[in-house]
């Protein structure tokens, strides 16, 4: 089976996160998309202080109608900082005939020299890099130096293609990007967030009283 690995902390979960999904799923023909939300997120501040369980519950709202997706509690129950390449370990061993593809937006991809043993996640898994439009950048240019020999572009495959078998590809989205901030600065203010959260979403928060 191939999964996707979608992580965040999804505080909270919108339609920019499902289009990314929908559209990465597409492009690398995945059989699932795996939601992943962050316990402690490691390069931010968790804003607003919105507990793992809300943020849970509301990534398993916003995907129920969509059998293809699915919300994960690893990092949860894990507990601590959430390092993606400590679950994408845990997950292969879980999953240990199915072939993973870690997704991210293009701005934590350029990031990505910062992460914890970020070297050791290109040997495991495939990663897509999804592009706000208009990007028509080199994804080569923004590979870590420690990684940078390891890969060769695919002209045909229209991919990065590193000496362990996996590969790094672009998708490019076709829609605006979505901010979580500025949903949390909407909902802050009491304006609507309609079109920019599912409105299973909305009534989560409402019910809870979440971003007061």
């Amino acid at each position: 089976m191939k999964i996707g690995i979608l992580g965040g902390t999804f505080n909270p979960v919108h339609n920019g996160h499902l289009h990314i999904a929908a559209e990465v799923r597409h492009a690398c023909v995945l059989d699932q998309v795996l939601f992943m939300p962050a316990c402690w997120p490691p390069h931010k501040e968790l804003a607003n202080a919105v507990s793992f369980t809300h943020r849970l519950a509301m990534v398993e709202a916003a995907i129920a109608h969509c059998p293809a997706y699915l919300a994960s509690d690893l990092e949860g129950r894990r507990g601590g900082r959430s390092y993606s390449v400590q679950t994408v370990e845990e997950l292969r061993q879980f999953h240990p005939d199915s072939e993973f593809t870690f997704i991210m937006g293009l701005d934590s991809f350029a990031e990505i020299g910062l992460w914890k043993s970020y070297a050791r996640l290109f040997d495991l898994c495939h990663i897509a890099v999804a592009a706000r439009p208009g990007f028509e950048g080199d994804l080569q240019r923004l590979l870590p130096v420690a990684v940078a020999d390891r890969f060769c572009y695919d002209a045909d495959a229209l991919k990065l293609c590193g000496q362990s078998g996996f590969s790094v590809q672009l998708v490019r989205q076709t829609a605006a990007d979505v901010s979580s901030t500025e949903i949390r600065s909407r909902l802050a203010a009491g304006e609507s967030v309609n079109g920019l959260i599912p409105s299973v979403v909305a009534d989560y928060i409402h019910q809870h009283q979440l971003y007061r």
